[in-house]
């Protein structure tokens, strides 16, 4: 199709603007036309300068459709297009912020920040200019007559003033304490109404944050209002009334002025019309307004005191990045219930008697100084008067910041919308308020909160998409985000459901986000005054590249090719002595005892946290892979040394006794000697720490982190493997044949579980005793990574931290990849190796003939970014786990599907409880080159496994 001449115009016949599909074909279309007017670079350079290395077609999509609307793309001009993209950008947004991101942002070069409704980023210039304030001025403790003192106590005030004129209070009317935070403001008023006589009735929003439903534990009685609805009624009911009998002296009625889940915008006229109200108990409401999260996007107008609310609460980090600070906004006409609070502090009483006459009297002067217990944080303070000044030099004001944020929300939101699947499914559930709209900012604040769904309609686990997101250096919030309610009606979760997930096993922070067929959380983005299109481009990028099914996921079916697999082999054995440490290869030439924990001596140390006696893993800590032991078996010990630098006084090699000699953990002068607590993967378990400092001293140096080394050795266990795993011969099936690399896998639906038959103990490894990788799965998933990315090398198999690596002998056509998705049991054969591929086994040693060791197979090892770290670097890289994301996904959303969700590769073992097959008291040993037997789902291999 040709250009069109100067104003005519081009027409799209049949373009179904509802479709996604048309959009695609849209760019088609219109790529020529576009490419052919000289707007296009006018356009990216004024509006979109951090775009200039995008090539067109994200710019097409994710840019020139969102500002015209598909309908006016498919009529086009240049005058139009230069005239129309000029007038929407030119008012909303901010192409300035492109050359601040570069200037203040170094932080953002290389990630994709969509968290500001946690906290937005402080710019460079803040941090140096509240630098070179601290260094220029002595400031002293406030609470003092000195110069430097009296130097702090004017800054203080003059940056009260400040903030009170940024919300346009007038210091007549409104006073502003300092506190730590919203949540601490929050506190703070719930003190004073706690302390009156009868106690406080107390009524909140359904949609409040976890800080503001917390009040209601002191209140003498409390409401939730479900919906705006029932606080409209219960405000104009005439005569008033309430279901609640409370007659006490006092109400207070809170709720936030933004959603901090979804971001819509409440009604700010609540408590204007609570003290307007003719009726006599509405006068005992007082009103409590969260504004943290309204105010890190948009303003706060508190200029009409007969409007405003009694009590407001918000943080300051949230709006500049920095200081770490909150504030408590009050109404000087409704102060008195502070008044009441019976604690006092430094600095905010005149005098106090400690002897038999317990005597005090509070200050009497401003509310502030009642209120402000102890030394206040002074140069946090300090700091917020150049936090002011920065922002107002970079973004002008919160309204032009609320312009731009909302501009940038209404494109992200109907980009993510217009996505989907071959089928036509949405790839995105949005949960978005149907009173609030992404073109009205009075309703809706730059959040969106959603889930992803694959073409089956099933859910995609958070977990799964935040370790993707992690890797391609993306940044947002996924979970219950201290929004009950919101998450509660969001997700359609009653009660009894949430208390259910309690039950098996949900927690804040965990992986188990899908129960009951039910998302436990949301995936929240955030956008804020930095953010830019480059930011919305990347992350709908995202989600096409990982979650938009290009071809129709299979529907739950089983692969399975009969009969067992007797070509296998023990290629190589790995131990890990050390948890989340360097492997340490077992010598062919060995036995090595097999026990109910796993491999002998695999794990049975850890680092953890002297702090919160955590044990450390690469995923936090990469550098941990830098820490190589070794089994020194004839002198009994165990060498560690460290593969980086270390500091001239620390030794570059420690040793560690193997023996159970408990003098290393005795120590009388220790806090912490001989059995102490410590956490491992969720678990409590007791294990002997190591008192000497050296040891201490080797490690913390290493890491630059402080720790030190425990033991669990062999014995009775309170760990166990993980309860989605203590199942016999009955585990998550995958398919046999992994799909395209470009299509999210989807696997079939498990059968279910029948009853635990025993537990599997461990020692400190996260799951089971025993991970198991197929050589020829790796084969397989190296050619999908080499062929779909030329300058991609090879995975080793040592990312995997397996400790068994089985191979297949024969042609490389004959190999089975993901053939141990199907496996329920191995039977390894002792001394039987298999010299090469085409040799037949070797004679079996006669001590040892017959005795075969079975291994159960539990499941397949669910994976996460920590297969990115090299193991020989430190280093982190997007593969292989982008790879498996694409090819060895399972989504889960059915019921009973509790932790067979997420990225697969590998599976899990454990002794049989029956041990060898011939119930031999002899320790099962394996070693490598041993022939083994993997049995499938049905098969019989009962008097096969010795024959050949």
């Amino acid at each position: 199709m040709d250009a069109p001449p100067e104003g005519g115009e081009t027409h799209f016949p049949n373009l179904d603007l509802d479709a996604s599909a048309a959009r695609a074909n849209l760019v088609l279309h219109t790529r020529r036309i576009l490419s052919s007017l000289d707007c296009i670079p006018h356009i990216r350079l004024k509006y979109f300068p951090g775009l200039d290395h995008f090539p067109d077609v994200p710019f097409f999509l994710h840019v020139v459709p969102g500002v015209l609307g598909l309908a006016t793309m498919a009529t086009l001009n240049r005058s139009r297009v230069i005239g129309t993209l000029g007038r929407a950008l030119e008012p909303c947004y901010n192409g300035d912020v492109d050359r601040l991101r570069h200037e203040e942002y170094p932080m953002l070069n290389d990630s994709v920040y969509l968290d500001h409704a946690s906290t937005t980023l402080y710019p460079k210039s803040l941090i140096e200019q509240s630098s070179r304030d601290l260094i220029q001025n002595l400031f002293g403790n406030p609470h003092s007559g000195s110069p430097s003192s009296q130097l702090s106590t004017r800054r203080i005030e003059d940056v009260r003033l400040r903030a009170l004129r940024f919300f346009h209070a007038d210091p007549e009317y409104f006073d502003l304490v300092f506190v730590a935070g919203a949540t601490a403001g929050i506190k703070l008023v719930m003190d004073g109404f706690k302390d009156y006589p009868g106690g406080f009735w107390y009524g909140y929003h359904w949609d409040a944050h976890t800080s503001l439903i917390g009040v209601r534990e002191n209140a003498t009685e409390h409401r939730c209002f479900a919906n705006d609805e029932e606080v409209d009624d219960w405000i104009q009911a005439q005569p008033f009334t309430t279901p609640l009998s409370h007659n006490g002296p006092v109400a207070l009625f809170a709720y936030p002025a933004q959603s901090n889940l979804n971001g819509r915008r409440l009604p700010l006229s609540w408590p204007g019309l609570l003290r307007s109200s003719c009726d006599s108990y509405h006068r005992k409401v007082y009103s409590l307004l969260d504004a943290a999260a309204l105010v890190s996007t948009s303003p706060l107008d508190l200029s009409d005191a007969s409007q405003a609310p009694d009590f407001t609460v918000l943080s300051f980090y949230k709006i500049f990045g920095y200081p770490d600070l909150g504030a408590l906004v009050v109404r000087k006409d409704s102060s008195h219930p502070l008044s009441r609070r019976r604690y006092f502090g430094g600095g905010t009483v005149e005098m106090v008697t400690c002897t038999s006459d317990n005597w005090h009297i509070k200050k009497q002067g401003s509310l502030h100084e009642q209120l402000e217990d102890g030394t206040l944080p002074f140069h946090s303070i300090i700091a917020l008067d150049s936090a002011f000044d920065v922002h107002e030099k970079l973004f002008g004001s919160l309204g032009r910041i609320s312009s731009h944020t909302s501009f940038l929300a209404s494109r992200l939101y109907r980009d993510l919308s217009f996505l989907r699947h071959v089928n036509g499914l949405p790839v995105c559930t949005i949960y978005k308020d149907p009173s609030s709209s992404y073109e009205d900012g009075l309703t809706q604040g730059p959040i969106i909160a959603l889930n992803l769904r694959n073409s089956n309609g099933r859910w995609i686990s958070n977990a799964e998409v935040e370790k993707l997101a992690t890797i391609k250096n993306i940044q947002f919030r996924t979970g219950g985000l201290c929004n009950p309610g919101g998450v509660a009606s969001s997700l359609d979760l009653a009660p009894w459901e949430m208390k259910r997930n309690f039950s098996a096993g949900q927690r804040c922070g965990n992986e188990d986000d899908i129960l009951g067929g039910k998302p436990t959380g949301i995936i929240r983005l955030s956008l804020g005054a930095m953010s830019n299109m480059r930011d919305v481009a990347a992350f709908v990028q995202f989600v096409e590249e990982f979650f938009v099914d290009r071809q129709r996921c299979p529907e739950p079916t089983v692969s399975v090719s009969s009969g067992a697999i007797r070509n296998l082999y023990v290629e190589s054995l790995h131990i890990y002595p050390i948890k989340s440490c360097g492997a340490w290869q077992v010598p062919s030439s060995l036995d090595w005892d097999l026990r109910s924990e796993g491999l002998a001596w695999d794990r049975e140390w850890c680092l953890v946290h002297q702090g919160t006696r955590a044990a450390l893993s690469q995923k936090r800590v990469p550098r941990m892979a830098l820490i190589h032991p070794s089994l020194d078996l004839e002198g009994g010990v165990l060498r560690v040394r460290y593969a980086g630098q270390l500091p001239s006084s620390v030794p570059n090699e420690i040793v560690i006794l193997l023996s159970d000699d408990p003098t290393p953990f005795q120590d009388p002068t220790a806090q912490c000697s001989g059995m102490c607590s410590s956490r491992v993967c969720g678990d409590f378990v007791s294990a002997h720490t190591y008192t000497s400092p050296q040891i201490a001293a080797f490690f913390t140096a290493a890491l630059s982190t402080p720790c030190t080394l425990v033991r669990l050795p062999p014995g009775p266990s309170s760990r166990h493997s993980k309860p989605h795993l203590q199942r016999s011969k009955h585990r998550i099936q995958l398919i046999a044949s992994p799909p395209a690399p470009s299509i999210p896998g989807a696997f079939p639906t498990p059968p279910p579980s029948p009853p635990t038959p025993h537990e599997t103990p461990i020692l400190l490894s996260n799951e089971s005793p025993i991970l198991t990788i197929s050589r020829s799965s790796l084969k397989h998933l190296n050619q999908i990574i080499t062929q779909t990315s030329p300058y991609s090398k090879p995975i080793p198999a040592s990312v995997f931290r397996a400790n068994i690596i089985l191979a297949q002998s024969g042609p490389e056509s004959n190999e089975n990849p993901y053939d141990e998705d199907n496996w329920t049991a191995l039977h390894i054969l002792p001394n039987k190796p298999l010299g090469s591929e085409n040799s037949t086994p070797a004679t079996p040693t006669p001590a040892l003939s017959g005795h075969t060791i079975e291994l159960n197979v539990l499941a397949p090892c669910r994976r996460c970014q920590m297969v990115c770290i090299d193991q020989t670097t430190a280093e982190r890289r997007e593969e292989p786990f982008l790879t498996l994301a694409k090819t060895r996904r399972r989504d889960g959303g059915g019921e009973g599907e509790r932790a067979q969700k997420g990225v697969f590769f590998g599976v899990h073992c454990a002794l049989s409880a029956t041990g060898e097959k011939d119930g031999g008291e002899r320790r099962r040993r394996i070693r490598v080159g041993d022939r083994v037997l993997a049995v499938r789902e049905g098969d019989d291999a009962e008097g096969e496994v010795v024959e050949d």
